[in-house]
């Protein structure tokens, strides 16, 4: 079991900046692969980065290459998103979740566990 919780998220403008968390508890962090995902409304949950166990091997969505970050710190057991250029086409819920027998994922089918999420809004 793997219990995930995102904090971080709130009302930016335009070329602001955020930086989500999100606190893992349960299963032993460093031997499981983690990734974030958003969902804007009536849209899908769609892929924005993920990262391996170690932090060694990140992946992007392209619509956030380049702006986004993410990294993880195995011994306090969270992975961060650092959100750099923020644009209106950001604002979704921010959801991250866990990938235990994976190395980071871009299909959301692919994670065993999901966050509650947490709001990020982008005004222009």
């Amino acid at each position: 079991q793997v219990q995930l919780v995102e904090s971080g998220g709130g009302l930016v403008q335009a070329g602001d900046s955020l930086r989500l968390s999100c606190a893992a508890s349960g299963r032993t962090f460093s031997t499981y692969a983690m990734g974030w995902f958003r969902q804007a409304p009536g849209k899908e949950r769609e892929f924005v980065a993920a990262i391996n166990w170690s932090g060694g091997t990140t992946r992007y969505a392209d619509s956030v290459k380049g702006r986004f970050t993410i990294f993880r710190d195995n011994a306090k057991n969270t992975v961060y998103l650092q959100m750099n250029s923020l644009k209106p086409e950001d604002t979704a819920v921010y959801y991250c979740a866990a990938d235990l027998y994976g190395l980071g994922s871009a299909e959301r089918t692919k994670y065993e566990y999901w966050g509650q999420g947490t709001q990020v809004t982008v005004s222009s």
